[in-house]
C-alpha cells in the first residue's frame, strides 16, 4: 500500500504530532506532506486523490490491526502488555498504555481517543478536497472520485463507530479541522445523531464502491454494509438492553426492533449477493496427531498470509512486510523467544479449553481437571488437564488457535527455522526428550494459565518478529454470518437459515451440526451463538464488545460485592482474581469509557460520563 506522509492532526482539544508515517513501498516520493500543500499543488488529478486515500488508509490502520490485545477486556484471553510505542502510530501507538484487563480499563484509552480523532481528521481531509475537486470534474473521473470519497466515508464510519461504542456520546465532526479554535469549545454529540451519521456514511459507501474493492486492501461494498449491519445490530441492542451509564441516551424497544431488521437485511445482502464464501470452503481440512504440526487444520490458514485476498475477509488491512516500518508484529505479540525473540504479550487463559466442543459428539467435553505435574499419574490421568490425550477428539479450532502441553510449533531464528518447539507449562527453554529425541521447550515470557497461541503464528521462517505481512481483518464473513444468526433470533427466535449458517462455522471446526435442544429457543440458539462468537473470533478484538452491547459483565464474573472469579492455570495454581468485593460504579465504568481528562481541561464545554464524575 502507498501512502503518504501527514505531519499534523487533531484531537478534540488540540493539534498533536501523531500520524507521522513512512512508506510501504521504497520508492515512495520524496515529496511535502500533503496536509499542508495548496491546491495549487496537489489535487488536481485522480492519481492525487487516490495517493490521498492510501494515506488514510494507512493511518486508520493502526486503529484497529492490533484490536487482538482489546480481547484482554474478556474472559478468555489475557494480555499482560503490549509491544506498542508510544508517540509511533504505525508501531501501535494507539494501543500504547492501554489497559487490558478484564476490569478497571475504562479510564486506559486516552490515547486511543486522540488517535481515534486523528483518523477522523485524515478521512475528512481526503474527504473535503476530493469533494472540491468533483466541482470542476470531466465527466468521466466523477465515479471514481465518488468511489473515493466512499472509501473514506466508510473508514471515517469505522472510526466513529470505535468512539461512539466506547464513549457513547463524543463530538462529532465534519470537516477538516485547520485551527485549535475551530474546536475548542465543541460539544459531545448526541450518540443518535452520530449513529445516523455513520448510518450515511456508510451507505453513500455501498452505492458508491464497486463490488470487489479496487485493490488488495481496498473495500468493496460488501464492507460497507457489513458495517452498516454491525452499527445496526450494536443500536439494537443499546435499545433493547440499555445503557444506563450514558445518561443521555433513551432506549426504546421499537428503536430495537427496526435495528435488528436493519441489520437482518444487510447481513443477508452480504451473504446472498456477493458470492463471498468462507476460506477453502468452510471445510475443516485435515488435522495432525496430538503432539504434531505438519499438518493443520484450515482454520489455521486463514490467520497466515495465504489467506489475505481471500472473500472471506470482507475488510482486512495490509501490512509491508520487510523492509517497511509497517509490518504487522502478530508473531512477536502473540509467541515466544523461541520464535524470533518474540515476547509473548498476549495468550489464551486456562478457561478457554473448555469451550471447545468434542467432534464425536458437538457438545463440551467433560471439564478438564487441573492436575500438578509431580502428581503421581497426573499426565495421563483421564481429563487431566496436562494429559494431552485429553485434546483428543477436540473442535479442529482448537489445534488451530491454541497449544498445550507437548504441542509443537516451527522455531525460528535469525530468519531461518530452527526445530519444532514443545510447549511444555514452567519449563521454559530446557533440553528434555521426547521419544528418544532430544528437543528444548518453548521459551515464552510471563505465560501463566499453561497454553499458548498457535492461531496468528506463523509456521514458516524468512520475516522477523515485526515483519508480518498477514492482512488483519477487521470484518470477516464468519463473523457476518454470526451477527445475521443474533439478529434474526432476536426478531422472531431461531431460523432454519440462520442455523444452517451456524452450523457451517461450526463444521469448519468438524463439529456435527447443533442438535435440536440448541435450537429449541431463543435463549438456547442465542447461548449456541455466543459459543461460536467465543471460539470463532478468539483472539480478534470482538470478545470485550459483546460483553459490553450484551450487559454480560456480571454474568461472567458475578453481581457486585461478590466473590469475583479465580483464573487459574493447568496446574490447578490461582493466578488472577477479577471483581472480588467490585462496587456497581467499577462495574458501570466497564460499561463506558472515560472522556480524557486533558480533553475536559482544554476544553470545559466537554462532560463527563457519569460513572467518572
Amino acid at each position: 500500500m502507498i501512502h503518504i506522509k501527514i505531519s499534523k492532526v487533531l484531537s478534540v482539544g488540540a493539534l498533536i504530532s501523531l500520524m507521522a508515517t513512512t512508506s510501504c513501498v521504497n520508492d515512495l516520493l520524496n515529496q511535502e506532506p500533503t496536509t499542508e500543500l495548496g491546491a495549487n499543488a496537489f489535487w488536481k488529478t485522480e492519481a492525487d486523490a487516490t495517493y490521498a486515500l492510501m494515506g488514510a488508509y494507512a493511518d486508520i490502520r493502526p486503529l484497529f490491526d492490533r484490536d487482538y490485545y482489546l480481547d484482554g477486556h474478556g474472559e478468555y484471553i489475557r494480555t499482560r502488555g503490549t509491544s506498542a510505542v508510544d508517540g509511533n502510530l504505525q508501531k501501535g501507538g494507539a494501543y500504547h498504555n492501554g489497559n487490558y484487563n478484564p476490569s478497571g480499563y475504562g479510564a486506559g484509552f486516552d490515547k486511543m481517543y486522540r488517535y481515534l480523532y486523528g483518523g477522523v481528521n485524515r478521512a475528512n481531509y481526503v474527504i473535503d478536497n476530493v469533494n472540491l475537486m468533483l466541482q470542476t470534474a470531466a465527466p468521466a473521473s466523477v465515479a471514481n472520485l465518488e468511489t473515493i470519497i466512499g472509501e473514506a466515508r466508510l473508514l471515517r464510519g469505522m472510526v466513529y463507530f470505535r468512539l461512539i461504542s466506547m464513549w457513547g456520546d463524543v463530538p462529532y465532526i465534519a470537516n477538516v479541522v485547520k485551527d485549535n479554535a475551530d474546536v475548542a469549545n465543541i460539544t459531545r454529540t448526541p450518540i443518535a445523531e452520530i449513529k445516523t451519521r455513520v448510518y450515511e456514511d456508510f451507505t453513500y459507501a455501498y452505492e458508491k464502491l464497486p463490488a470487489k474493492g479496487a485493490a488488495a486492501g481496498r473495500a468493496g461494498k460488501p464492507a460497507a454494509l457489513a458495517f452498516r449491519g454491525k452499527l445496526q445490530l450494536y443500536w439494537a441492542c443499546w435499545n433493547q438492553l440499555g445503557w444506563p451509564e450514558l445518561t443521555t441516551f433513551t432506549p426504546s424497544t421499537q428503536e430495537a426492533a427496526t435495528a435488528y431488521a436493519g441489520a437482518a437485511a444487510d447481513f443477508k445482502k452480504v451473504i446472498d449477493d456477493f458470492g463471498l464464501d468462507l476460506f477453502r470452503g468452510g471445510e475443516p481440512g485435515n488435522i495432525d496427531v496430538l503432539g504434531k504440526a505438519d499438518i493443520l487444520p484450515n482454520y489455521y490458514y486463514l490467520f497466515t498470509p495465504v489467506a489475505n485476498g481471500d472473500p472471506e475477509m470482507i475488510m482486512a488491512f495490509n501490512h509491508g512486510g520487510i523492509g517497511t516500518g509497517q509490518g504487522e508484529e502478530l508473531m512477536r505479540d502473540v509467541s515466544g523467544r523461541s520464535h524470533e525473540g518474540s515476547q509473548g504479550w498476549t495468550m489464551p487463559r486456562y478457561e478457554i479449553a473448555d469451550r471447545y466442543q468434542l467432534t464425536t459428539t458437538g457438545d463440551f467435553a467433560p471439564p478438564l481437571v487441573p492436575m500438578n505435574p509431580t502428581t503421581a499419574g497426573a499426565r495421563t490421568a483421564l481429563n487431566s488437564a496436562i494429559n494431552p490425550q485429553s485434546y483428543a477428539n477436540r473442535d479442529y479450532r482448537m489445534k488451530s488457535s491454541i497449544m498445550w502441553d507437548y504441542e509443537v510449533s516451527q522455531g525460528m531464528l535469525s530468519l531461518q527455522p530452527t526445530y519444532m518447539v514443545p510447549f511444555l507449562y514452567q519449563s521454559w527453554n530446557v533440553p528434555i526428550d521426547i521419544n528418544g529425541v532430544k528437543v528444548t521447550t518453548y521459551n515464552t515470557d510471563g505465560n501463566n494459565s499453561g497454553y499458548v497461541y498457535r492461531k496468528f503464528l506463523r509456521n514458516t521462517a524468512g520475516l522477523g518478529r515485526s515483519e508480518g505481512t498477514y492482512a488483519f481483518p477487521v470484518m470477516r464473513l464468519a463473523d457476518v454470518y454470526l451477527m445475521y444468526a443474533e439478529a434474526t433470533n432476536a426478531i422472531e427466535g431461531p431460523r432454519a437459515d440462520a442455523i444452517a449458517l451456524v452450523n457451517r462455522v461450526r463444521h469448519r471446526g468438524n463439529l456435527p451440526a447443533l442438535k435440536p435442544d440448541k435450537t429449541a429457543s431463543k435463549e438456547a440458539f442465542f447461548a449456541a451463538i455466543e459459543q461460536e462468537r467465543i471460539i470463532e473470533l478468539l483472539g480478534e478484538g470482538h470478545r470485550g464488545f459483546d460483553l459490553r452491547r450484551w450487559r454480560a459483565i456480571e454474568r461472567v464474573w458475578n453481581p457486585p460485592y461478590g466473590e469475583g472469579v479465580w483464573r487459574i492455570d493447568t496446574h490447578g495454581a490461582q493466578r488472577q482474581r477479577y471483581f472480588q468485593n467490585t462496587s456497581e460504579r467499577e462495574y458501570e465504568q466497564c460499561y463506558i469509557f472515560r472522556i480524557p481528562p486533558a480533553e475536559r481541561d482544554r476544553n470545559p464545554n466537554l462532560t463527563q460520563n457519569t460513572p467518572w464524575l
